[in-house]
């Protein structure tokens, strides 16, 4: 029993001596590996497209991390709307606990970018330059000859071009299509920082997807340890039916002691991160599912029903028990559901300008001539529409007024402003020490917000 959980004491990838094993997957084929085909075209369809589209003059979607604003579908969010994204981290969270409970790590294969990018583009690369799995091992034995020296250039290369192209979209994401086009096309001394940006991004998607690989989803991604908590025995993974498979051995038809699984290895050959499935549920497993599209060919080749291994739970296998909605995942879904109600309410009413208003700091109140007291303000703005703001600034009580300092506020189309004004308020209306007043913010005589603010007064007044 000890020689058959071994494997749980070390790395896939890792040999005894804790030196790198290169893993040379063979290519996958099958019904669920077109499937990923098609999906995978469909998402760099629109990781590669998506800078480009534009609602009503805005980017479709921008983090401009620099300027701390960010565009998402169209809208402009601002550093004071990072409440909003607070939420909705915490509702993508839990949405990736909920979904990981119910049917474990299908996002890593299905969706994740370090495996769509790896398996789908870069490994492809790979297949098509220096062969399958049974050609790259010759091919790294082989001395360095002029056939070695073309196909490994040709692959660097085309890894890196892939890089610069996968970096350049990146940063088009965080800078904008325009910026970009800029720091291509201008002097580089012009945008030297940006230049030196897009090589460091280049050189860490080649690092990755050249040399590093599987071991962003091993080592780099705590996804992967996170398996331990969230799985339990009703989570949907790709798993070995044990029960139907073994005691395996070698294809044989006339032997009747023997389950289905013919221990071909194939499941193990295909595999990106070099596991043996029909160990169980280990941390390397990315559930890409080309160990399932390995054993159906095989079964299907010996004449025995597929399905030896496929997506199914624990209890599933060992109980022939179907998918639970457990207590924690009706928790979780409450949860997750709470969440997005509270997103979409503070969305619906986030307002097109919002802001701050500081009183002076260090300064008490001013009195004028003798019926009158001031208090001097300071408003910073954020302008989320794409019209210019003309901004009045009114008591909401009725009493007293707002006199600004200096230029009327206006704050310009997706921009901030600020301004400096004075409160006044005559003696009889003061009450208190402190008191709270609501300033209205109007545009053309519409009202477009509200904001609070304290107000200092001579004592006993």
């Amino acid at each position: 029993m000890e020689a058959q959980e071994m494997f749980r004491d070390h790395l896939a990838t890792i040999d005894e001596k804790g030196k790198r094993k290169w893993i040379y997957a063979k290519k996958p084929s099958g019904k669920l590996y077109s499937a990923r085909t098609v999906l995978s075209i469909c998402y760099f369809l629109l990781f590669f497209s998506l800078p480009f589209v534009q609602i009503n003059g805005r980017p479709l979607f921008l983090f401009d991390i620099p300027n701390g604003r960010f565009t998402i579908f169209g809208a402009v969010f601002w550093p004071q709307d990072f409440f909003i994204f607070g939420l909705a981290m915490l509702a993508f969270i839990l949405f990736i606990v909920l979904f990981t409970m119910a049917f474990g790590r299908i996002f890593c294969g299905w969706i994740c970018p370090q495996t769509i990018f790896m398996e789908m583009l870069f490994r492809r690369i790979e297949y098509w330059i220096e062969g399958d799995a049974a050609q790259q091992k010759i091919l790294a034995r082989a001395p360095w000859n002029t056939e070695k020296i073309v196909k490994k250039s040709g692959k660097h290369a085309a890894f890196f071009l892939l890089s610069v192209i996968i970096a350049n979209t990146f940063l088009a994401y965080i800078i904008g299509v325009r910026e970009l086009k800029h720091i291509i096309t201008d002097p580089l001394s012009v945008h030297l920082g940006g230049f030196l940006a897009m090589i460091a991004f280049s050189f860490v998607f080649y690092a990755v997807f050249a040399f590093f690989r599987e071991q962003v989803c091993t080592v780099v991604c705590p996804y992967g340890r996170l398996q331990s908590v969230l799985l339990d025995k009703n989570s949907v993974v790709v798993a070995y039916d044990y029960g139907r498979g073994e005691p395996r051995g070698k294809f044989r038809k006339e032997a009747q002691d023997l389950g289905d699984c013919i221990d071909c290895m194939q499941c193990v050959n295909v595999c990106p991160t070099g596991i043996d499935i029909r160990n169980g549920t280990q941390l390397e497993c990315v559930n890409c599912t080309a160990c399932i599209d390995a054993c159906n060919f095989m079964m299907e080749k010996v004449g025995r029903p597929t399905g030896l291994i496929r997506y199914a739970s624990e209890d599933g296998i060992a109980n022939k028990q179907p998918l639970r909605y457990t207590g924690r995942l009706k928790t979780y879904t409450v949860i997750l559901s709470l969440l997005l109600v509270a997103i979409t309410f503070l969305l619906i009413s986030r307002k097109p300008v919002d802001g701050s208003i500081m009183r002076t700091a260090g300064m008490l109140y001013q009195e004028r001539g003798t019926d009158s007291v001031t208090n001097l303000y300071r408003i910073k703005l954020v302008n989320k529409t794409q019209t210019d703001v003309p901004l009045e600034l009114r008591i909401e009580s009725g009493i007293g007024k707002v006199e600004v300092v200096g230029k009327p506020i206006h704050v310009k189309p997706e921009a901030q402003g600020e301004g400096t004004f004075f409160i006044v308020l005559p003696r009889t209306a003061i009450h208190q020490r402190k008191s709270v007043l609501k300033i209205g913010l109007y545009e053309n005589g519409q009202r477009i917000g509200e904001k609070k603010t304290t107000f200092l007064g001579p004592v006993g007044q």
